[in-house]
């Protein structure tokens, strides 16, 4: 069984509904990853003055978004390898990294997208957690066109 642990930084962000959408996100896109192995992944929800401090303290980046992938391992997107993961000794599970999503984004860019608040949490989980997993977009090539591909396929089994 894969562990997921949702935090709320702020009292008040609102969206009651967010940790069990990121859960079934997460598990869908382990699913399709075929990541067989139990796993333990660690999600921050905030805000976007939230987001933006960790943004700038751990990338030196200045401004908010909408999520940030803090990868434990160092993985390869065309296949998962359970033996190159860090583990938990106690439990045994597998650790992928962290997550940090802000609800007040997610909120924003659900609305400007026209596809409400449900979906675009559900994307950058799913987003997120391809990137826990190795993959990478930051040049427009095949491993962008992958990550994509694999991300337009998790949410169409979301139904989303």
């Amino acid at each position: 069984m894969h562990e997921i642990q949702i935090y709320r930084e702020k009292r008040g962000l609102g969206y009651p509904e967010a940790a069990k959408l990121v859960r079934r996100a997460i598990r869908a896109a382990l699913r399709a990853e075929g990541v067989g192995a139990d796993c333990a992944v660690s999600v921050m929800l905030t805000d976007d003055a939230g987001i933006h401090a960790i943004n700038l303290e751990q990338r030196g980046v200045d401004r908010p978004t909408d999520v940030l992938s803090f990868p434990l391992n160092e993985l390869d997107e065309w296949g998962f390898d359970p033996a190159a993961c860090e583990y938990d000794y106690g439990t045994g599970r597998l650790l992928l990294g962290d997550m940090v999503l802000s609800l007040e984004r997610c909120a924003a860019q659900g609305e400007e997208y026209g596809h409400g608040f449900a979906r675009e949490l559900s994307y950058l989980a799913v987003h997120s957690l391809l990137h826990l997993l190795g993959y990478d977009h930051l040049d427009e090539g095949e491993r962008k066109r992958h990550m994509r591909a694999r991300e337009d396929y998790i949410m169409e089994e979301l139904g989303l």
